[in-house]
């Protein structure tokens, strides 16, 4: 299994081809292993803020949008672990609380995160596709 971070998800499914190519192999292995291609829930929650602010379009109502990312992605929730877990990154990992929780998903589910976003990969600690 692979987590996709928030824009790994919007790209992936509005415009694949700004995924780094490392990106699109990873995904298209995650998709043909049993384990699969996971979200953390926090991402449905970030795509309808930006998408309320106008930072990103999508192909249909954000409603059905969000269903549809629901459909196509395993969702794994805010557990306790993951909370506790967004909580003890260092200084180097950046402090938006959707990064925290996405990085932690990860963490504590022991997959990689597929992420453009260069303040986590370069924290390292997560580890990370691009």
């Amino acid at each position: 299994m692979i987590l996709l971070d928030t824009q790994a998800v919007v790209w992936l499914t509005t415009d694949r081809r700004r995924l780094s190519a490392a990106a699109s192999d990873c995904i298209r292995e995650a998709n043909r292993s049993a384990s699969g291609v996971a979200i953390a829930s926090s991402s449905l929650w970030e795509i309808a803020m930006n998408f309320d602010k106008g930072g990103i379009r999508v192909p249909s109502t954000l409603l059905e949008y969000l269903h549809g990312v629901e459909k196509a992605f395993i969702v794994l929730p805010i557990t306790g672990s993951i909370a506790d877990r967004s909580m003890r990154f260092s200084s180097n990992y950046p402090k938006d609380p959707t990064d925290r929780i996405i990085g932690a998903t990860a963490l504590v589910h022991g997959v990689p995160l597929v992420t453009a976003d260069r303040k986590i990969r370069v924290s390292g600690e997560v580890n990370c596709v691009w």
